[in-house]
This record gives C-alpha cells, sequence and structure tokens, in this order.
C-alpha cells in the first residue's frame, strides 16, 4: 500500500530530471528505500548491485558511517555559515585547503558551487570577467566537444553537446562552438592514436580561425574521458595534446572533471595521468560521494590573480547563498579521508578486475567495443561488428536494457545509442566486479533473443 501510494504521488507531483513525462507517468517510479556498500534496495525489498554508483556519483559506496557522522556532528555544531561578507567556516577552509594541495600544479584556488552544473556556469563567469579585466573583452567565443557533457544549466547545456539538451530549449548560443569528439571506435581517420590526436589539434585550429581567429577565443572545455556521451576514452596523448594547443593558441583549457575526479579513473584526478595542469577544472560527484550537495570550480593562479588584481577593491559580484556550506565541506574533508585511507587503492584493483571481465565479453555477437579506464567503462552494443552498425532505434535500449538488468539484479547506464556505462563504487570487492559482469552478460544474450535484434543482425 505505501509503494503504490508513493508510486501515485510521484505521479502527480515530483518531476524527474531527463525524462519524458509522461512516459514516466505511465511506468511509474522505482522507489529505493536503502543501500549499503555498492547495493541499493528498492522498497519491495529487492536487492541490486549498483553498477552505476547513483548518478556516477556514490564513489564511497552506500552506508558509510563516518560521513554520516560527519554530517551530524556538523549539523548539530553549525548547520550553515554564508562564505558573504568575509564569513566562513572551518570545514570549507579547510577542504579548499585540502583539495588545492592536491590538484595539479597550481590550482590553488576553489570556489565552492551544489555541483556539476553550476560549476560550469561559474567557470563562464570567471573566464568572462578574466579576459575582460586583462584588457581581452572580445575572447568571448567558447569551444567545446561534440558528446560532451558539461551540465544542464542554461549556460552549461549548451557548452553540453547531447541533442536532448538543446531540444526546444534555443541553445547552444550562437558564442558556443563544438568540435568532433576524439571517439576512436566511431572516428573517421580511424583508430590510430596519432591519427586522431592529429585530427582534433587541426579541428581545434580550424574551429578557432572560423569564429574569428584564436584572439576571440576564451576557452575550449573538454572532459578527460566523455561521460554521457558514451563513455568515450580518447588515446593516450590526447589531453596534453590538446592542453599544450590552448596554451599555444593563448585560449583557456578547462578540465571537467566532475565525473573523472576522485578516483573513479583511478589517481584522485584523471588530469595527473597525463600531468597536466588546466587554467580551470571543475568537480563535483565524487566530492561528496553523493551524500550531499557539491561542486568546485578550481582555479589556477594565473587565472585567479587576474581577476583579483583586476576587481581591485570592487566585488566579483558571483556567488550562491549555499557556496562553502559547511555540512557539504565536513562531508567532503571525510570523503576524502575515506578515499586516501584505502578506497583509491581498492578502485584501482576493482577497476582492473572489471575492465577485464568486460573485455571477456568481446566475443558476445553483439559485442562491439569494450573500453574504459578505472572504474568507468563502456560496452558498445552493435548488430554488426564488422560494419560497426548500432542497435537499431526499434530496439529502444535505453529502455529495454535498463528494464533487462534492473530484472537481473543491475542498475547500470544505458544510453540510447546501445551503449552500456558503468561505473560502480570504489568500494566493491572481487564478488560484486564478478556479479556485474554475469549480470551483464546474462542481459546481453536476453537482448540477442529480442526479434528486432535478430532480424538486424541477418
Amino acid at each position: 500500500m505505501l509503494s503504490n501510494s508513493l508510486i501515485e504521488l510521484d505521479r502527480a507531483h515530483l518531476v524527474h530530471p531527463v525524462a519524458s513525462y509522461r512516459g514516466h507517468e505511465r511506468a511509474g517510479v522505482r522507489v529505493l528505500r536503502s543501500a549499503k556498500g555498492a547495493t541499493v534496495t528498492d522498497a519491495g525489498g529487492r536487492e541490486l548491485l549498483d553498477g552505476f554508483a547513483g548518478l556516477w556519483c556514490v564513489n564511497a559506496g552506500y552506508g558509510q558511517d563516518s560521513i554520516v557522522e560527519a554530517a551530524a556532528r556538523q549539523m548539530r555544531e553549525l548547520p550553515y555559515a554564508t562564505a558573504y561578507f568575509g564569513l566562513g567556516s572551518e570545514p570549507a577552509i579547510r577542504l579548499a585547503a585540502a583539495l588545492a594541495e592536491r590538484a595539479p600544479g597550481d590550482l590553488n584556488h576553489v570556489y565552492f558551487t551544489l555541483g556539476g552544473s553550476d560549476a560550469v556556469d561559474t567557470t563562464v563567469r570567471l573566464i568572462r570577467y578574466y579576459q575582460t579585466v586583462r584588457g581581452r573583452p572580445e575572447k568571448d567565443q567558447f569551444i567545446s566537444l561534440d558528446q560532451g557533457y558539461h551540465g544542464s544549466s542554461t549556460v552549461g547545456a549548451g557548452l553540453t553537446a547531447l541533442p536532448a539538451f538543446h531540444a526546444q530549449f534555443g541553445l547552444p548560443f550562437p558564442w558556443q562552438h563544438k568540435i568532433p569528439s576524439p571517439y576512436p571506435y566511431r572516428n573517421p581517420v580511424g583508430g590510430d592514436p596519432e591519427a586522431i590526436i592529429a585530427a582534433s589539434l587541426a579541428a581545434l585550429r580550424a574551429k578557432a580561425e572560423e569564429v574569428g581567429g584564436p584572439g576571440r577565443v576564451a576557452a575550449f572545455y573538454a572532459e578527460p574521458i566523455q561521460g554521457s556521451g558514451g563513455v568515450i576514452v580518447p588515446p593516450p596523448g590526447w589531453l596534453r595534446a590538446m592542453r599544450d594547443l590552448c596554451a599555444e593558441l593563448d585560449i583557456l583549457f578547462v578540465a571537467d572533471e566532475v565525473i573523472t575526479g576522485f578516483g573513479r579513473t583511478g589517481p584522485l584526478f584523471a588530469c595527473s595521468e597525463e600531468e597536466i595542469v588546466p587554467d580551470l577544472m571543475t568537480t563535483a560527484k565524487g566530492l561528496t560521494s553523493g551524500y550531499v550537495p557539491m561542486g568546485a570550480v578550481f582555479l589556477s593562479d594565473r587565472v585567479y590573480d587576474a581577476i583579483a588584481d583586476g576587481a581591485g577593491e570592487a566585488a566579483v559580484g558571483h556567488g550562491y547563498t549555499y557556496s562553502a556550506h559547511p555540512v557539504s565541506a565536513a562531508v567532503g574533508l571525510e570523503v576524502l579521508r575515506l578515499y586516501e585511507d584505502g578506497l583509491l587503492e581498492n578502485g584501482r584493483r576493482a577497476g582492473a578486475r572489471l575492465l577485464a571481465g568486460l573485455h571477456g565479453l568481446a566475443g558476445h555477437p553483439l559485442v562491439g567495443e569494450v573500453r574504459g579506464r578505472g572504474l568507468l567503462a563502456a560496452v558498445e552494443l552493435v548488430t554488426d561488428k564488422a560494419r560497426r552498425t548500432p542497435l537499431p532505434a526499434a530496439a529502444d535500449p535505453a529502455r529495454r536494457i535498463f528494464d533487462r538488468a534492473w530484472d537481473n539484479g543491475l542498475v547500470l547506464r544505458a544510453f540510447g545509442t546501445g551503449i552500456l556505462g558503468f561505473a560502480p563504487p570504489l568500494c566493491c570487492t572481487p564478488a560484486e566486479i564478478d556479479a556485474l559482469v554475469e549480470r551483464t552478460r546474462r542481459t546481453l544474450d536476453q537482448t540477442l533473443a529480442d526479434p528486432d535484434v535478430r532480424a538486424a543482425m541477418a
């Protein structure tokens, strides 16, 4: 009765993100009741392995008592403190210092947001400010990647390059531009890493010229791995090459680590794998392991100092009520401790096991490619391996495969393009990783039996 009541209340009142409103009303909500480790339990008491860590975010796993205690303790002592008026709280100050100490290079300045979308919005505002006060207001064009994701806010969704985030919203804005994704599996230049890197460099140069020359371009945005675009892993050296070209052209390089940060690919930050230092870096999700909302923008000394000197005694007019929230910061500090107290290392082991297990599915008739890094992986499904033909739209993979995996006791990300995304918590045991792979195999076998899929393979 309680479950049915919740389903009806949800239908009547709760608007879900990135959903067909009418479709959701018909299907009804799946209510989650509790969670522990890498397992979630629904309202009917059914346990499922969460192979996606919520929304790529519960990196530390569910039910970590020390995180709950850190939040409760801070709520009792100081539940809120504004960072306006020169005020602050100890957790926020200590978290900013701890993050700056661990961030690449001179990313020594941290502005806290509520999540990834407003972190991206913050970078746009601060970059505009930076370019203006340094005497280059004409540098007002922004470039990102096809199939990139940079949030769902009005400005960030324009940098995002996924059709659903543009349709009917009047996006992207005229000052927001895209270049092709590196996408090794489907790159027109083929899979050769050097050719892919060369093509991306040429595309960035060409786009800069197209919009008026590098002197018009304010910034270039890139995810170290494109998450919502299908877990697209660029070839080694790609990130460094793009960062170096941005430095050559006087274009700010923004690394969007909202998904890849905090152990998702192995190290604390994915940028460190290629030893690059972006001019700005965005994070969220794993920052608090999803327990409470928080994001962060890291600013290099050069960017921060230019803004600070340009403003002088005037206030920089950007701020959020909940920036540097003390409870979120207390959670962030404890999550960081857990990462460094064994979770990062466990995540590396679990990631190696995950990729090995998924590569074991490569011979399946539907598997075109297995790719990933650390605990961030994808299996791309095709009906013809030689031609790399995607699953037919009629197969409705986003719904059908998700539902089937759910019935098999697994939560995964099923993209409409027939890509399966995986991002399990860093706390996963070997047995849980093995179960994830086996349940994926079962889901693939069931999908292979679908008449419309079989017909597409004929």
